[in-house]
């Protein structure tokens, strides 16, 4: 029953985070998460910021690319070629972008809604296992979640994603891109979530370094925690993608996403698992 409970939400995670391009269908997602935890698991917030902003970023590179293949202008095979290339790269980063996203909603929902046993220690360590758990537990009971047990909480999240997901996926997309010019500009964004504030960035030397990944992204987190949580998810407005219903009423919007994305049996399926529970 535990194996089969944590498939069945992976599934859901899965089918909620949508297509490829579904980007702004999972930062509501992520959104979701974040509410859940009454505000304390704050890393499907950065990752909300993470999915809109690399929104943005996805079109102007491929925009970028399409500058950069005039080069080829005598040779429009050799152009096609290379934008290909480039759109099946992208695609690649999409595509980790929604496995964290369905892989991070199972974990979460799994520990919220099972008890702690072998299974979740076997998949996501005992460090990782303890402070999502004691999340839930403070959550339970209205108690206070300091900053200090969200950062390891973030940490815990981020650094398991990027171990077990992003890593491997990095990198082979990278080996296995050969257009130059735009590689080296790939391997160093400039990320600026719109929480982030003017003069405030995060330049990469190396996107495809996990350590420097992971650096950032903790930087990413204590920069959310300064400016303020309550700001950080005002932010999400100012990418101008999330739709006006989102802001309206986020838990409408996100069962409406349920709806139209979940079979009626599959959301059966997950309610009577849960009810055998209580």
């Amino acid at each position: 029953m535990t194996r089969e409970a944590y498939e069945t939400l992976r599934k859901k995670g899965y089918a909620l985070a949508g297509g490829l391009s579904d980007l702004s269908q999972r930062a509501c997602v992520y959104h979701h998460m974040y509410e859940a935890s009454g505000k304390r698991n704050v890393f499907p917030l950065i990752a909300a910021h993470g999915a809109l902003w690399a929104s943005g970023y996805f079109k102007k590179g491929m925009f970028g690319g399409k500058v950069l293949s005039i080069r080829y202008l005598l040779t429009p095979w050799l152009i096609k070629q290379h934008l290909d290339s480039l759109s099946e790269f992208a695609d690649k980063f999409r595509d980790i972008n929604r496995r964290v996203c369905a892989e991070s909603y199972a974990l979460y929902y799994y520990t919220r809604d099972h008890e702690e046993t072998d299974l979740i220690r076997s998949i996501i360590g005992k460090d990782f296992a303890k402070v999502l758990y004691e999340c839930h537990r403070s959550s339970d009971l209205g108690s206070q979640f300091s900053r200090e047990s969200r950062e390891e909480l973030f940490n815990q999240f981020f650094r398991w994603e990027q171990e077990n997901i992003v890593a491997p996926s990095v990198t082979e997309a990278y080996a296995t891109f050969h257009w130059r010019a735009v590689k080296y500009l790939a391997l160093r964004p400039r990320v600026s979530f719109s929480y982030f504030g003017k003069g405030y960035d995060l330049p990469f030397e190396d996107f495809s370094s996990k350590e420097e990944r992971v650096a950032k992204g903790v930087m990413a987190y204590r920069r959310a925690e300064d400016v303020g949580l309550s700001q950080v998810e005002e932010a999400l407005r100012h990418y101008g993608i999330l739709p006006a219903a989102f802001f309206r009423d986020p838990r409408a919007h996100y069962q409406a996403i349920v709806r139209a994305t979940l079979p009626s049996a599959v959301i059966d399926r997950i309610t009577a698992l849960v009810a055998e529970l209580n």
